[in-house]
């Protein structure tokens, strides 16, 4: 599958150009990089896309052509969508679509536009002890995962990648928890890494394994294909002026308009200590609905 593949990006660029131009407001998010140089500056948080690149190249390009900066607020989708809805930035780059589409019904996001897609794998242990490369879907890949007290990573911060994790679990009918589940509350590429240095499983998306499988040593693609895994980023923003969101600076109506956007149609292409897995083996030659992987009372909640 073509990492993130180009589309819908005009109507991204038009929510963009309607905000970029907010001026005068005092914003508690701290910018992770800040790609151009000008008075008109908007925010834009996001995770994985910015942690691979993709977001300067299209900064790069936005703010030649129209005298812009970008703000990047490193955020995973979860908390990306709180500051949309806290009006602490202005897009967002997320895969999150159930969470995505309350956002539009309860009316504080608009123009949710797909930027592209890739898909996840499940990265193990070249050995696979788990056995996961066996299996037919994500939902026996993960109940595999948990049958052999393997340890398995979570970023566990409610991020895309976190929800779509707990859905696959939710499949499996396992509550995931114990100490050979290590919740990281850290980004893609700082948790795959952390997969590696300790022969754990973890699911990463496709385009953050190419971009750092180079540094990693102990890990394989172990398990991907099933159509549930495909990860889908959509754009969204704040509504226009109005009585429940900030006004507008006066030279929006100059960056407002809609067919500037297709100028750039074409632009995309806690600390923690590891704990010894210390479980009860199940019985081998089963896979029961529940296996001794419940909750962990002194881990962190969902």
């Amino acid at each position: 599958m073509e990492p993130f593949k180009k589309r819908g990006i005009g109507i991204f660029i038009s929510c963009v150009l309607v905000l970029a131009a907010m001026g005068g407001i005092s914003w508690a998010s701290d910018c992770k990089a800040t790609y151009g140089d000008s008075e008109v500056t908007f925010k834009l948080a996001t995770g994985s896309p910015g942690e691979l690149g993709m977001l300067e190249k299209l900064a790069d390009a936005f703010n030649a052509q129209f005298d812009t900066a970008m703000c990047w607020v490193k955020a995973g989708s979860g908390k990306s969508l709180s500051l949309l809805k806290e009006q602490q930035v202005d897009v967002v780059m997320v895969h999150a679509p159930a969470a995505e589409k309350q956002a539009v019904a309860d009316g504080w996001a608009v123009k949710r536009t797909l930027i592209g897609s890739n898909e996840f794998y499940i990265v193990g242990p070249k050995n696979d002890p788990a056995g996961i490369a066996g299996a037919t879907n994500a939902a026996e890949a993960y109940a595999r995962i948990a049958k052999a007290n393997s340890p398995f990573l979570s970023r566990g911060d409610n991020s895309g990648t976190h929800k779509k994790e707990l859905a696959i679990w939710q499949q499996a009918g396992i509550e995931p928890g114990s100490d050979c589940y290590v919740i990281t509350r850290d980004f893609m590429m700082a948790t795959l890494k952390k997969a590696d240095e300790i022969n754990g499983y973890f699911m990463t998306d496709s385009s953050t394994w190419v971009a750092g499988k180079k540094d990693l040593s102990n890990l394989a693609v172990l398990f991907k294909g099933d159509p549930f895994l495909i990860n889908t980023y959509h754009a969204l923003c704040q509504p226009e002026a109005g009585e429940n969101t900030r006004p507008l600076h006066p030279g929006s109506s100059i960056l407002s308009h809609r067919n500037r956007g297709s100028a750039l149609s074409g632009i995309m292409a806690k600390t923690f200590t590891v704990k010894p897995c210390t479980m009860t083996r199940n019985t081998p030659g089963s896979l029961p609905i529940k296996p001794d992987f419940s909750r962990n009372k002194s881990a962190p909640a969902f």
